[in-house]
């Protein structure tokens, strides 16, 4: 699914992310995450190099993953990302992880990113950022 409240990409399980018997390590769910967030956040217009070039990071503060089944060697993974609420210095991203060949719905996640001054303190997301992000979040 790909529209303004939603993204997705298409990734596929590498030898190098499996243990010996094949399985995805559990880690690794946590970077394709994190790989559909920053996709999600460049198709907004809002690109983590320009808020770290104007002097704001965006930091994960908790991150939770609930597998239902697991990714193999050579799988074809869809994993979705979106929105889920918006704050002046805290964001929260929902995923899905999905095998598109039969539907099965790997896993389930959720991050909270604080954003951070130059000096790690909190400080709040610029406001062309946050206008674009609460444009599209899709609350619980």
């Amino acid at each position: 699914m790909n529209d303004q409240t939603h993204t997705s990409i298409d990734v596929r399980v590498r030898y190098g992310e499996t243990d010996q018997m094949g399985v995805a390590y559990h880690a690794h769910y946590l970077v394709w995450c994190e790989m559909a967030r920053t996709e999600h956040m460049r198709r907004l217009g809002v690109r983590y190099r320009d808020l770290e070039e104007g002097g704001v990071k965006l930091a994960v503060a908790e991150a939770s993953l609930r597998y239902a089944r697991s990714a193999r060697y050579d799988d074809l993974l869809r994993v979705t990302a979106w929105l889920s609420d918006v704050a002046s210095r805290r964001v929260v991203f929902r995923y899905r992880v999905e095998r598109p060949d039969d539907g099965a719905l790997l896993c389930t996640a959720e991050t909270a990113l604080v954003s951070l001054d130059r000096a790690n303190r909190p400080s709040r997301l610029p406001d062309s950022a946050l206008q674009l992000m609460r444009s599209v979040a899709v609350p619980d």
